[in-house]
């Protein structure tokens, strides 16, 4: 929901979408993002012993996820030792993704983000899943 409100709001502010169908490739790139990574947080969450360090152990992995998923600088504009590491990072296919659908522009053939976000989606429900049964209270 966030994210729709902040895609109307960036209309208005002078945001040109190439493509009206556009904007719910970029909603389905949302959808499988936020899929997968609730269920990587559940996967963490599920085998930590006290959950008053799971808001230190996600700030610790998910910051530098975001970091180098080129939501904040192209990749192209990367160092030529950080753009393999870049391409690890599973939030790189969704950003580019997003960027597809509201630009028209990708740096990565958005059906190759889209087959990379939604196997990892796949998986980190499964593990999430998997992890998640074998919690014991």
């Amino acid at each position: 929901i966030q994210g729709i409100i902040l895609m109307v709001l960036a209309v208005f502010l002078g945001l040109r979408i190439e493509n009206p169908a556009g904007f719910f490739v970029a909603l389905g790139f949302m959808i499988l993002v936020g899929i997968a990574f609730t269920a990587f947080g559940i996967a963490i969450a599920s085998r930590m012993e006290d959950m008053t360090g799971f808001q230190l152990i996600m700030n610790f992995v998910v910051f530098p996820l975001f970091g180098l998923s080129g939501a904040l600088f192209p990749i192209s504009s990367l160092p030529a030792w950080l753009e393999p590491v870049t391409l690890i990072d599973p939030l790189t296919y969704g950003v580019e993704g997003i960027r597809y659908g509201l630009t028209g522009a990708s740096q990565i053939n958005p059906l190759i983000s889209a087959a990379v976000i939604a196997g990892f989606a796949v998986a980190m429900t499964m593990a999430g899943a998997y992890l998640f049964r074998k919690v014991s209270v």
